[in-house]
């Protein structure tokens, strides 16, 4: 399964269109979130999302670009400089937030 076109919809949203015919949608705020990169990973292990007040640095949930990483992935550099993190393709269908996805996930 590879996209075959990436692009925003609402503000704050990307969608992807795979070659199997799924019509993906992600919030940039929980691609952002679930970031892959090792230092993102470890805040998480560590709780620091669960902080009371979290601190928003300008730019965080907006997407500067997105590359493609081979067959395999896409990077997402964000505005506020972050580029370490590399989506799968598995990854980002397991994250997928779309209605059918939603439905089958219980959320």
């Amino acid at each position: 399964m590879n996209p075959t076109k990436i692009s925003t919809g609402e503000p704050g949203e990307l969608l992807i269109q795979w070659n199997d015919g799924h019509a993906g949608r992600h919030a940039l705020r929980t691609l952002r979130k679930y970031c892959p990169c090792a230092a993102c990973k470890q805040a998480m292990e560590q709780g620091e999302e669960q902080t009371l007040l979290p601190i928003l640095t300008p730019g965080q949930n907006e997407l500067a670009s997105v590359e493609p990483i081979g067959n395999y992935a896409l990077q997402m550099q964000w505005k506020d400089g972050h580029k370490t993190g590399i989506y799968t393709f598995d990854y980002l269908r397991q994250i997928c937030e779309c209605s059918e996805c939603l439905k089958t996930t219980g959320e």
